[in-house]
């Protein structure tokens, strides 16, 4: 019997990406660039065991169907191939955070499943090397492997696809992000099928990918001079262009709520009144609110005059990936 067990937690990304080139290999038609968070996180455990009789996988401490099964067993697929291992295993996985949601419950989950596996198999993995494994269970997986401040290189092939770690001198302590969860349920389009259908139609995509290169060393330069404004200008900009690319689609969909469509807004008034904030949005209704931590509290009560406080959670900068425990029998 052979186990692994590592934590993961979430990456918001502020330069986003939308969209694959290679479904299989999760290969993206952009570069990215993230913040691992502290608020939301993943334990999971994968025990190889010759009495085990097929995959299994638990999420949430409950048994998962076998198209849930299917995903994870074809991930330790590529485990198991490298190290010749022909044993079933038991996944569990516990989420610290609402799954399918636009919380970024998938990067933090195939990051840490990636991590558990390494350590239960020993592959003994590098950083890009696991990012790189992770990438195929989640392309967002591949930036969890780090904290602070990650970068997705889209890559032409298996190899080349992978996250670094951007070097920050440590700007991401200077900064708070504000979750504001305006629907924790699953959402009715999944980033998979959304990202596809916006590649395949959206007459706004080509123009979006243009502009990716541009925001990235904008960002990059913003990180490096510790330029929070900057940051948080290009940050904005990228997540309301990814959405544009939606409403374009055939047929046009949107992740946006009218409660989204309200934070958004509060947070364009906070700027007028002086208080620096910009907000961002993945795949889902949810909000979240990039401010220097000098300011948290300021924005943070503004919010809650307009939400409920259990809507808010504060999150900080998290830290990389964490191999818990690995145990041989």
């Amino acid at each position: 019997m052979f186990s692994g067990k590592a934590k993961a937690y979430t990456n918001i990304a502020l330069i986003k990406y939308w969209g694959k080139k290679n479904q299989e290999l999760i290969l993206p038609m952009n570069n990215s660039l993230s913040l691992t968070l502290d608020a939301f996180y993943t334990e999971t455990t994968v025990t190889f065991s010759t009495e085990f009789t097929e995959d299994q996988f638990y999420l949430d401490n409950q048994l998962q169907d076998s198209k849930a099964t299917i995903k994870i067993s074809r991930f330790l697929d590529l485990a198991r191939k490298k190290t010749g291992c022909t044993l079933f295993a038991v996944v569990k996985s516990q989420n610290f955070v609402p799954t399918a949601a636009g919380l970024a419950s998938s990067a933090s989950g195939l990051a840490a499943l990636a991590g558990a596996v390494s350590a239960a198999l020993n592959l003994d993995l590098s950083p890009i090397a696991l990012s790189r494994l992770a990438r195929r269970g989640s392309g967002s997986a591949s930036r969890s492997v780090y904290g602070g401040f990650a970068e997705w290189e889209k890559g032409t092939s298996d190899e080349t696809s992978y996250a670094t770690k951007i070097i920050s001198n440590d700007f991401e302590q200077d900064l708070s992000m504000i979750f504001i969860v305006i629907n924790d349920a699953k959402k009715d389009v999944s980033s998979r099928d959304g990202m596809q259908r916006t590649v395949e139609t959206s007459s706004f995509y080509d123009g979006w990918l243009q502009s990716v290169p541009k925001d990235l060393a904008k960002a990059k330069a913003a990180i490096a001079a510790k330029d929070f404004t900057a940051l948080g200008e290009v940050t904005e900009a990228s997540a309301l262009k990814m959405h544009g690319t939606t409403l374009a689609a055939t047929p046009p969909f949107t992740y946006w709520s009218a409660e989204s469509m309200k934070a958004m807004n509060l947070v364009r008034q906070l700027r007028t009144t002086g208080v620096s904030c910009y907000f961002t949005m993945d795949a889902g209704p949810n909000v979240k609110v990039l401010v220097e931590r000098k300011n948290e509290e300021k924005v943070l009560d503004e919010l809650a005059k307009h939400f409920d406080p259990t809507q808010l959670i504060v999150a900080h900068a998290g830290p990389s990936i964490e191999i818990l425990s690995t145990e041989e029998a």
